[in-house]
């Protein structure tokens, strides 16, 4: 080997170049000797390459070039076949997931149909509670007149005169009717809690829905709005961060059961309003017809009792009529009585007379002879007659006594039937014309 010192030649990146890479510094050595010709640069060797060197960098370039070539052309070949199934697998993806959206918008209208018919339904049914509520106000207000008339029924026969103040089967009606009337309003107030009740669960059903509702409506926009985008949409951004999945939010199953879990809490109120409102209807029917029956079962008392009380007070008037001829026939036999004593006088002051007068004869002439014992006779006779006629006139003064009672006591009972009377008829029954009509009292 010689003893000549070889200096490497510079190095030259042909592959960073081509990458855009910034060509690296020549490592720092020893200041070469420049070239030089003569005899100045005898017995050195010269900086040139050998032909052997010339030759081997000359295959090295081309064989780096050929490998860099084949490389270039693998990558490119990868590239090309990474680039078509990235675009199939991205065009794919991005197909799902249209899809998915078209079906997720699909479902989301679905539920989305299925509370607003829910929330139609609560609608529907909440204005036909807030009418069954007027309703049963009205009917508790109805119920006040019924109540009036059978209060006031029972005031007026108050002032019944005598033995007519007496607990009849009217009294004992009116008092079944008051009771009636209570524990009907007493219903009807409970009822009417139930309704206000029921009202207020299903605002809070509709309003559970709303908020669903309203929160599937925007998703709904959301998803349609994002179905609606494509690769050339100009309003699409990077959003990094959104496609991290976050713990805290619901999965489908859960989102799919709050959404059924509402409807069906919606239903319950639904099937709740339903029967509160056949019971309710049913109950005003029966509170109804129960008032009316027992309106009807006093009326009849009433009548009942006016017949008897007409009847009373006919028997009465026709027994008057019958005393007050009496009392005319007693006061005439009366005076007839007394004449017949009056004129039973004369006849004894004439027999007195002439028994007198044959006292003062004489002697043996005063004897009891048969004009005697005849005159005797009928002095005695007529003292009988006259004790009979007084014992009879004293009897007829007793019953006249007795006619004129029972005249009085006939007056007074025809007044007191009559007064009677006019309480049932005048005062209690015409009031009782004012009662409400059914559709009334059912209120409407």
């Amino acid at each position: 080997m010689s003893s000549d010192v070889l200096v490497s030649r510079p190095h030259y990146d042909s592959r960073a170049v081509a990458q855009g890479l910034p060509e690296k510094d020549a490592p720092a050595g020893p200041e070469l000797p420049q070239p030089s010709s003569g005899s100045a640069t005898a017995g050195y060797r010269s900086a040139k390459y050998t032909t052997n060197e010339w030759f081997s960098n000359y295959r090295t370039i081309l064989e780096q070039a050929g490998t860099d070539h084949h490389e270039a052309r693998s990558i490119q070949r990868e590239s090309r076949a990474l680039n078509q199934d990235t675009e199939a697998a991205t065009s794919r993806t991005q197909a799902q997931g249209t899809r998915l959206l078209g079906e997720r918008l699909q479902e989301i209208h679905y539920w989305r149909s299925e509370l607003q018919r829910h929330i139609e339904q609560l609608l529907a049914d909440t204005e036909a509670l807030l009418a069954l509520k007027t309703r049963l106000e009205k009917a508790l207000d109805a119920t006040e007149t019924p109540f009036a008339i059978a209060t006031d029924n029972l005031t007026c026969r108050t002032r019944r005169l005598g033995p007519d103040l007496v607990r009849d089967s009217v009294e004992e009606e009116l008092l079944k009717e008051v009771d009636l009337i209570r524990s009907i309003q007493a219903l009807l107030k409970r009822t009417t809690a139930q309704v206000v009740s029921q009202i207020k669960m299903n605002r809070d059903a509709k309003q559970t829905l709303e908020l669903d509702w309203s929160d599937k409506y925007q998703a709904y926009n959301f998803d349609e709005n994002g179905g609606r985008h494509s690769n050339m949409s100009p309003d699409t951004q990077h959003h990094p961060s959104s496609a991290t999945m976050q713990e805290q939010v619901c999965n489908h199953s859960s989102w799919t059961k709050f959404t059924q879990d509402n409807l069906s809490k919606a239903m319950q109120e639904e099937q709740a309003t339903s029967s509160l409102r056949v019971l309710v209807e049913r109950m005003l029917q029966d509170t109804t017809e129960d008032l009316r029956v027992q309106c009807s079962t006093v009326d009849r008392a009433f009548s009942q009792r006016c017949a008897e009380l007409i009847e009373a007070k006919t028997q009465l008037e026709i027994n008057l009529v019958e005393i007050l001829e009496q009392i005319g026939a007693q006061e005439k036999n009366i005076v007839a009585l007394q004449q017949a004593i009056h004129n039973k006088e004369a006849p004894l002051r004439v027999a007195q007379s002439r028994l007198y007068l044959r006292s003062l004869r004489p002697n043996m002439e005063l004897c009891r002879d048969e004009p005697q014992f005849s005159l005797e006779g009928e002095v005695r006779q007529i003292d009988a007659s006259v004790a009979s006629l007084q014992q009879q006139l004293s009897e007829a003064r007793g019953s006249l006594s007795h006619l004129e009672a029972s005249r009085m006591a006939l007056e007074k009972d025809i007044n007191c039937k009559t007064h009677s009377l006019f309480i049932e008829r005048e005062k209690c029954m015409t009031h009782r014309n004012r009662y409400p009509t059914i559709s009334v009292l059912s209120g409407y």
